[in-house]
């Protein structure tokens, strides 16, 4: 591997063991896939992986199959496990699932937005703003998650967000690459105010339509990003 963050699984979440300690793991291993610490196209040992969570290789083993049901590894018979190259199929399939499911969340959100609501979202917003002076790309990243999960469980279907998360690895990876672009971030701040004024004024219309064009954003950037990390992408 080459990449030297500290990835070990805790002693606490260690000793949990069962449903806990492999979803943590799986947690972990799908963050750096993402986040494209672990890069389109490398080679994943199972046994390194192990050292450096501090665990067995079952829970990797699990957790390498689960990544495949996600479409964000391979597994090749008698060659190894790879981080897949990202898919323009899989950005298009969780584009159209992101922009369904919190479209319609963000609909119903706008209706049931209270004072103390907004108040929460606000906070959020300003959290951002405060990553991205600091340059803080990993904390906004959390923060932009924070806002669009906010909005989902707003709607009381929280599920929205889950459920569009599972399918968007391909994508959330673009929305990574994405946070280095020159006025990216303070673009998608200024479109997040769109769409909570939006919410705060309850025009479910509005948001909506608010809230899918700022989904495209992130797609947008698909051929700069192809441009820069040719590499990273299917052929």
């Amino acid at each position: 591997m080459a990449t030297s963050r500290d990835m070990r699984i805790s002693i606490s979440e260690r000793a949990a063991g069962g449903a806990r300690a492999r979803g943590r793991v799986y947690t972990v291993l799908r963050d750096a896939i993402v986040s494209t610490e672990f890069h389109p196209g490398q080679r994943l040992s199972e046994s390194e992986l192990a050292e450096r969570l501090g665990v067995s290789r079952t829970p990797i083993r699990e957790a390498l199959v689960r990544l495949r049901d996600d479409r964000l590894v391979e597994i090749v018979p008698q060659l190894g496990t790879y981080v897949s190259r990202i898919s323009r199929q899989a950005i298009d399939d969780a584009q159209f699932i992101r922009e369904a499911l919190e479209g319609a969340a963000v609909r119903v959100a706008a209706t049931r937005a209270r004072p103390e609501d907004i108040a929460a979202l606000d906070a959020i917003i300003a959290r951002q703003r405060e990553a991205f002076r600091d340059s803080d790309i990993d904390r906004f990243y959390f923060f932009d998650d924070e806002l669009h999960r906010s909005l989902c469980d707003l709607s009381g279907h929280g599920v929205a967000w889950s459920l569009s998360q599972r399918a968007s690895g391909h994508l959330n990876r673009i929305r990574r690459l994405s946070m280095t672009l020159p006025a990216y971030i303070d673009e998608m701040i200024e479109e997040h105010a769109v769409v909570l004024d939006a919410v705060r004024r309850h025009e479910p219309e509005e948001a909506e339509h608010a809230l899918r064009e700022h989904l495209k954003m992130v797609v947008s950037a698909v051929p700069d990003i192809e441009r820069s990390h040719p590499d990273y992408f299917e052929s």
